[in-house]
C-alpha cells in the first residue's frame, strides 16, 4: 500500500459491522417469513465460495419440502453450511427419465421442489430442462432464483466482447470429433463459451488453435476460488504454454469470434498442411474455409496444388 492509499483509508469513516450484520439479519427474516408457494424452483448455488449464494437462494432452499440435487452428498456440504435441514433426493441424467414423473406427481400433490446442481445455476449444461418443459405443460408454477453462473463469470472477466455469445459445453472427447464440431462452430459470429474438465484443457487448446488459428482466447479455471485463474492470449499462444502444464479444476475457455481480415493463400496452406495431417483434403478444406470464412473451393484448389508439388 502506498502513502496515497493509506491516506485515503484514513479518511474513510469507520465501517459499522453491526449495522451491516443486521441488515442483512433483516433481509433474512424478511425472506424466511410466510410460506413458499407449491411449485418447482431452480435455485441457483455457488461456483466454489460459499459467500455467493443468495438470500432468497437460502430461503427458499430452506423452505421447500425436497431438495432434488445432482449428487447428494457434494450437496449436503452446501445444506449443511447454512443450516439447511429438507430432505434431498438425486436428480441427474442417468436417472431424470425416471425421477420426472415422481417429481410431477408431487407437483401435482402440492409439493414445493427445489432443484440444484452441483455447482452454479441448474439446466446450464446440466439436466432439468425437460423437468421445467414438463411441469410448465402440466400447468405448475416454475420460479428461478438467480446467482452463480461459471459461464457469466468467465465471460465478465475474460476481455473477450459480450455482446454475443455461444454457450457451446464441453467439446467431444477425442480429437478428430472434436475438431470437426470446433469447425462447426467456426463462423458463429460470436465469443464461444465451452467448459472444459482439467484433463482435456491441453488437447481441447491445440485443437482449437488448429481449427480457429490465433483468435483471442481465455482460460478461466477455478472461478471464485482461492486458486482462481484466467490467462489471456491468442489460442495458440495459450497452447503453448498449456502443452505441458498440469491443470486443476474445472475449466471455461472462452474463443473470441472471427476475425474479418483477408487471408491469404500462406496461411490457408499453413493451415492445409496442419489439417491433412489427420483428415481428408475434402474434409480439411470444409474445416479450414469454415474457419477462415473463406471459399472452400480456394481451399480445396490450394491443396491439390499442395499435393501436385508435393516432392
Amino acid at each position: 500500500m502506498n502513502a496515497g492509499e493509506a491516506a485515503s483509508d484514513a479518511n474513510k469513516p469507520p465501517r459499522d459491522e453491526s449495522a451491516i450484520l443486521g441488515r442483512v439479519a433483516g433481509e433474512m427474516r424478511k425472506q424466511l417469513a410466510g410460506s413458499l408457494a407449491p411449485g418447482l424452483y431452480v435455485i441457483a448455488t455457488p461456483i466454489g465460495n460459499l459467500g455467493d449464494m443468495t438470500l432468497r437462494a437460502i430461503a427458499n432452499l430452506a423452505r421447500a419440502d425436497i431438495i432434488l440435487c445432482e449428487d447428494t452428498r457434494h450437496s449436503r456440504t452446501l445444506l449443511g453450511h447454512f443450516a439447511i435441514d429438507v430432505p434431498t433426493r438425486p436428480y441427474h441424467e442417468h436417472n431424470a427419465a425416471r425421477e420426472r414423473p415422481r417429481v410431477l406427481a408431487e407437483l401435482a400433490a402440492g409439493r414445493r421442489i427445489a432443484l440444484i446442481s452441483d455447482a452454479g445455476t441448474p439446466l446450464i449444461s446440466d439436466p432439468g430442462w425437460k423437468l421445467v418443459r414438463e411441469a410448465l405443460d402440466a400447468g405448475h408454477h416454475v420460479e428461478a432464483m438467480p446467482g452463480a453462473s461459471a459461464t457469466l463469470t468467465a465471460l465478465a472477466v475474460g476481455g473477450l466482447p459480450t455482446d454475443a455469445f455461444m454457450f457451446a459445453g464441453f467439446l467431444p472427447p477425442k480429437t478428430v470429433s472434436r475438431r470437426t464440431r470446433i469447425a462447426e462452430l467456426a463462423a458463429v459470429p460470436a465469443t464461444l463459451v465451452f467448459f472444459e474438465a482439467p484433463t482435456r484443457v491441453a488437447d481441447a487448446m491445440a485443437d482449437l488453435a488448429a481449427v480457429l488459428g490465433p483468435r483471442p482466447a481465455a482460460l478461466a479455471r477455478e472461478l471464485t476460488k482461492l486458486h482462481e485463474e484466467v490467462r489471456r492470449g491468442p489460442l495458440d499462444k495459450l497452447a503453448a504454454e498449456l502443452a505441458d502444464a498440469t491443470i486443476k479444476g474445472e475449466a471455461v475457455i472462452l474463443v473470441g469470434p472471427p476475425q474479418q481480415a483477408a487471408v491469404s493463400d500462406e496461411e490457408i496452406a499453413a493451415r492445409l498442411a496442419d489439417a491433412l495431417a489427420t483428415m481428408s483434403l475434402r474434409d480439411g478444406a470444409k474445416t479450414i474455409a469454415d474457419a477462415l470464412g473463406v471459399p472452400k473451393s480456394r481451399v480445396y484448389d490450394l491443396g491439390l496444388k499442395l499435393r501436385k508439388d508435393a516432392p
